[in-house]
């Protein structure tokens, strides 16, 4: 098993200046971070509008929350490297996509503004209905022994159409309000309506994408654990104010 030291993960966050709502930036923030703590070498390469997109060269790529004229905008761009993209995600490439960048992975996100078709690399689909869904969110989450909190805030009711759900709502509204799941998971993406941003709260979400990333390109790896008395106290206090009983797997 090769050291970590001799690891090294490149991140690709896509349009930063459009798709940056609620922080999250602050996702990238958290995946150097940990990478560094152990000695892993990573860098975060920032693709803005013209910019040309090499997947070959990406571990893990960012697709963060935006507005729906900015989704249109980065939409109308990643259409010209769709191809690309599907090909990255197929050959299991590591994507977290939140919340605008979550609904853009579907085939389409409808809205009173007209239908914006998606890149349609997951067989999800977003309709806008009446009111949002705002409020601090928990989820019980096979990629995670503790739960995964977050904050969620869109109008979009996204239907996964028997995708496998991010995780199983505890408190909050989810994907929809109604079916009492939240996010998506297929293969190395994973796509989110959770902010705050996500990965610093949930730290064994940040390292189940980093082993991913890093499996992918190394082979097996164990990451070092990392003290993380602080996240998890964090955790536990929103847990506890929120939801009531018993939140162990």
């Amino acid at each position: 098993m090769r050291r970590t030291s001799d690891m090294k993960i490149t991140i690709g966050h896509l349009y930063p200046d459009l798709l940056n709502l609620y922080g999250d930036r602050g996702n990238i923030a958290c995946m150097m971070r940990r990478c560094l703590w152990r000695g892993i070498q990573a860098e975060t390469i920032e693709f803005h509008m013209g910019d040309c997109v090499d997947f070959k060269e990406l571990d893990i790529v960012l697709l963060g929350g935006g507005s729906d004229r900015e989704q249109r905008i980065v939409c109308g761009e990643l259409k010209k490297i769709q191809g690309q993209f599907q090909d990255y995600v197929e050959d299991n490439g590591v994507v977290i996509a939140v919340c605008g960048g979550y609904q853009l992975l579907g085939k389409y996100y409808r809205t009173d503004a007209g239908t914006m078709e998606g890149l349609n690399l997951l067989d999800i689909c977003t309709e806008q209905e009446e009111g949002r869904l705002i409020g601090n969110i928990i989820l019980k989450s096979g990629l995670s022994k503790t739960p995964v909190v977050g904050f969620e805030n869109h109008g979009g009711r996204t239907y996964l159409n028997g995708c496998r759900p991010f995780g199983k709502v505890l408190f909050g509204a989810g994907n929809d309000g109604r079916s009492g799941y939240e996010g998506v998971v297929y293969k190395n993406v994973l796509g989110t309506y959770l902010h705050g941003p996500l990965l610093p709260k949930n730290p064994e979400i940040c390292d189940y994408l980093l082993e991913k990333a890093l499996e992918r390109k190394y082979g097996e790896v164990s990451l070092r654990k990392l003290d993380d008395r602080l996240e998890r106290a964090a955790n536990e206090f929103i847990c506890r104010r929120f939801v009531k009983g018993n939140l162990s797997h």
